[in-house]
């Protein structure tokens, strides 16, 4: 069974917590959930939701999932003895994205993401604020340099999304991979197959990049 370590923040983008959530319990994993004050309020004003709890995040009653409180520095996931396959912070506010930067451990968000670093395990960080301000590209460069992986919340859009959850599918997916965690999401690009209402040869003649 996987350990991952899941941070929720306040940046805009609740339907990816709920749905990696979602597919990380699919996958057998056990998720270790850290819920911000403001990640709380992001998961009220975008999904309803009022309790924070296993089945309000996974969809359904589970006891894979493990909530911790944002405060509770004596957690086993801020000990670097407690063993996981890796952590993610998704949705990233660019206020987290600075503290775990700076190696502000007075949060558990914060201390479970300087363990995953200097444990040497996966850490991904999912920024969902826009545009970028100089000092947000410092701190990715500085966290990236550290041995996190920098993964936007910028879906792609050649598989023709119809919904929302198409959209939501596609982050949720590389997010899964980037962690190394089993899924059958639609994600994968396949140029073999283009769409049928592209002409590619056509739209490829006398192309100069």
């Amino acid at each position: 069974m996987k350990h991952i370590v899941l941070g929720i923040t306040g940046a805009s983008g609740a339907l990816y917590a709920r749905r990696l959530t979602q597919q990380l319990v699919d996958s057998g994993a056990r998720v270790h959930v850290i819920v911000s004050a403001f990640g709380r309020r992001l998961l009220a004003d975008e999904l309803g939701v009022s309790k924070v709890s296993p089945e309000t995040l996974a969809g359904r009653e589970t006891e894979q999932v493990v909530i911790y409180h944002p405060r509770d520095l004596g957690a086993r996931i801020a000990s670097g003895s407690f063993l996981t396959d890796g952590m993610v912070v998704c949705p990233c506010s660019s206020n987290t994205l600075g503290m775990i930067a700076a190696g502000i451990g007075d949060s558990l968000i914060g201390r479970a993401a300087a363990v995953t670093l200097k444990e040497a395990r996966r850490l991904v960080i999912v920024h969902r604020e826009m545009p970028l301000s100089p000092i947000d590209l410092q701190n990715m460069l500085r966290l990236s340099r550290a041995g996190a992986i920098i993964c936007p919340a910028n879906p792609g859009f050649y598989l023709f999304p119809q919904t929302i959850d198409d959209i939501v599918d596609f982050v949720v997916g590389k997010v899964l991979d980037l962690l190394g965690v089993a899924h059958s999401l639609n994600t994968r690009w396949n140029p073999e197959a283009p769409p049928a209402v592209v002409d590619v040869a056509e739209a490829a003649d006398g192309a100069t990049e």
